[in-house]
């Protein structure tokens, strides 16, 4: 079993290969610079890559950028290899990272809030107190009470 630094330190090479690959030695036109790596993780023994990407664009090219990737996942395999220089290299698998959805998941969820915030503001911007504007006793009010008598 490797240690945690090993698997980490591979993983980083595998972004950076798999990334460099993808921008200037895979010719296919499904990849094109719309892909982005955004993360790799390595199993503990080192026998399991997970690359994580991003694809700029539509469901369509998200789908072919898929297929892309699961074609070139060989001659990625083979360049990693080539850079890692160990004795086993592991399997890449590609999964589409959901970051982005998660994004704008809560980039929605802010403008409601936001557009909910906006309502409030304007529902009181012309209400008053329900009582005083200070509702704490102060101690020159103890004073002006009338206290009972003994």
């Amino acid at each position: 079993m490797a240690d945690n630094a090993r698997a980490k330190k591979l993983a980083d090479l595998i972004q950076v290969v798999v990334a460099e690959k993808l921008q200037r030695g895979i010719k296919d036109p499904r990849l094109g610079t719309h892909v982005t790596i955004t993360d790799t993780r390595v199993t503990g023994d080192l026998r399991e890559a997970t690359v994580f990407y991003t694809v700029y664009g539509d469901d369509e090219e998200r789908a072919s950028a898929a297929a892309g990737l699961e074609s070139a996942k060989g001659i990625l395999r083979s360049a990693v290899g080539a850079a890692a220089g160990t004795k086993f290299t592991p399997t890449l698998a590609f999964v589409a990272d959901a970051l982005p959805d998660n994004a704008k998941a809560i980039e929605d969820l802010l403008d409601r809030a936001r557009a909910s915030d906006a309502k409030v503001r304007e529902a009181s911007s012309g209400a008053t107190y329900a009582g005083d504007a200070d509702p704490y006793r102060k101690p020159e009010d103890e004073n002006d009470e009338d206290s009972p008598s003994a």
